[in-house]
């Protein structure tokens, strides 16, 4: 009996790779960290070999420990970190290294879109409900037909991450409605956008954008090579998958009309499921076409646990090394006092800025109120809290409903930290049992795609299941406030609006 479904979720620098039974019950996971390249400054890539072999590295020790025969495994789903532009040959080759999401390198393109029309960012998210960011596929593919237009006279395909290791699977290349939507798209149709292709003078390189496909639907099987590789049988159904974020709210049960999905993963993000798309508020925060035909309004703070994964690397990589890192430093962010000893985060590290509550592009990220006390316990203590911060400040803007907020990614395996935003945001936490949502997500696609589930939405309502919930405590609100304050007015004094 065909049971069992491989999700792989490919992120900004970590690879993982997750086996779920038909319930979507996780039995083994596998992750491998793929390092990000800054060449120079606004540059941010991944290596496509390294990444390539990441996955496959990962997908064959998961299946491995999962104890299941190859012959059980009904099909492949994929997601991953969403736009960028990883440009590829007829066989799938890269022909450069991987651009991703938060790139900035398109900003000087982009102000000359605005300094020519002031208002070309409004009509971007009129089409997309977006706010554009730096890293979104057209700018990109603007910046490579500039600079590298040699390349893309020998390129065959130019798509997302995603993608591009499906066609490393299947030797076939597509995109989904996600991607394609928020590329800049158009949300409304759910698919690419001719206008904004034209805007950005990409009409000679339209043909390099792929076929846009339902993420709940098989486009093709496994290569035979390939499969000898994973341990897996040739042909083996591949869907076409979706986005990072979709691919979380379906794997965290959060389809719902209605339901709030937050993630605490690479990007913090707060955001709602909804049956029609919203535009509102107006030139802010992003809009994701997701699968069934629901839409997710959300709010970003481009930078979540990319910090703590900063904070370890410049401040205490010796930490790394250690095999309870997180635990580690979970406990020793518990015994400093709430307030950081007066150390205040902001946590804009993302070359792209931010775009909420605000869109800058210049935002950075940096602590202040430090003295020659504070040691890195104040300092982990600071990250935190400022995180926490940033997550009032996307409720502020989204207007969420009351009610429980579903809680997802990695830094929600903290137990610490899902504490700290229930009592800064004073909402109601709740965490899935699991560890793999995106992965879930991407599993589930594939199980829709193969018959397993009628759709998508009925997929993704049986993952309620159970979960760890996170009340506010007043106490621990009122003694966050002075921090809070003190956060909002250096937030305050470092943006710069330019929505």
């Amino acid at each position: 009996m065909k049971d069992y479904f491989i999700g792989i979720d490919a992120g900004s620098s970590l690879l993982k790779c997750a086996v779920f039974d038909r319930s979507g019950r996780q039995l083994t996971e596998a992750s491998e960290r793929t390092p990000i390249d800054r060449p120079k400054p606004g540059f941010s890539e991944l290596d496509p070999a390294r990444s390539w072999q990441a996955a496959k590295t990962v997908v064959a020790e998961a299946v491995r420990a999962s104890g299941v025969k190859p012959d059980d495994f009904a099909g492949i789903g994929l997601s991953a970190a969403m736009v960028g532009a990883w440009v590829v040959d007829a066989v799938g080759e890269a022909l450069r290294p991987g651009i991703i999401w938060e790139d900035s390198r398109s900003q000087p393109i982009i102000d000359e879109m605005m300094a020519k029309d002031s208002a070309v960012m409004s009509r971007i998210f009129d089409s997309s409900g977006s706010v554009m960011q730096q890293g979104c596929t057209l700018p990109v593919l603007a910046w490579l037909a500039r600079h590298e237009t040699e390349v893309l006279k020998r390129a065959a395909h130019v798509f997302g991450y995603k993608d591009f290791l499906r066609m490393k699977l299947t030797g076939l290349a597509a995109t989904d409605r996600v991607e394609a939507s928020v590329s800049p798209g158009d949300a409304r149709a759910r698919t690419h956008s001719d206008a904004m292709i034209a805007l950005f003078g990409l009409d000679d390189w339209r043909h390099l954008l792929p076929e846009v496909r339902d993420s709940e639907t098989v486009h093709g099987g496994l290569l035979a090579d390939v499969a000898a590789e994973l341990g897996l049988p040739a042909g083996l159904p591949v869907a076409i998958g979706a986005g990072d974020v979709a691919a979380t709210v379906i794997g965290a049960g959060g389809l719902a009309p209605g339901s709030v999905t937050a993630v605490l993963g690479t990007t913090g993000m707060v955001g709602r499921c909804l049956d029609e798309p919203l535009f509102e508020p107006r030139d802010m925060g992003l809009l994701f076409t997701l699968p069934g035909n629901c839409w997710y309004r959300s709010m970003v703070n481009v930078a979540g646990t990319l910090n703590l994964d900063w904070a370890i690397d410049s401040l205490a990589p010796d930490l790394r090394a250690r095999t309870d890192c997180y635990p580690y430093i979970n406990d020793m962010v518990a015994a400093v006092e709430k307030g950081a000893e007066g150390v205040t985060y902001l946590p804009y590290l993302s070359e792209s800025g931010i775009i909420a509550p605000v869109v800058d592009p210049s935002a950075r990220a940096g602590f202040s109120g430090l003295t020659p006390r504070h040691g890195r316990p104040a300092l982990f203590r600071a990250v935190f809290e400022g995180v926490a911060f940033a997550f009032a400040d996307l409720f502020e803007v989204l207007g969420a409903p009351e009610g429980r907020i579903v809680l997802t990614g990695g830094g929600a395996q903290s137990p610490l930290w899902c504490q700290m935003i229930a009592d800064v945001t004073e909402r109601e936490l709740f965490v899935p049992d699991g560890t793999q949502f995106g992965a879930r997500g991407a599993a589930l696609l594939a199980a829709t795609a193969t018959g397993v589930f009628p759709d998508i939405r009925t997929a993704s309502a049986a993952m309620a299941g159970e979960g760890r919930r996170y009340s506010p405590d007043a106490a621990s609100t009122a003694a966050y406030a002075p921090a809070l304050k003190r956060y909002r007015r250096q937030r305050d004094a470092a943006l710069r609006k330019t929505n």
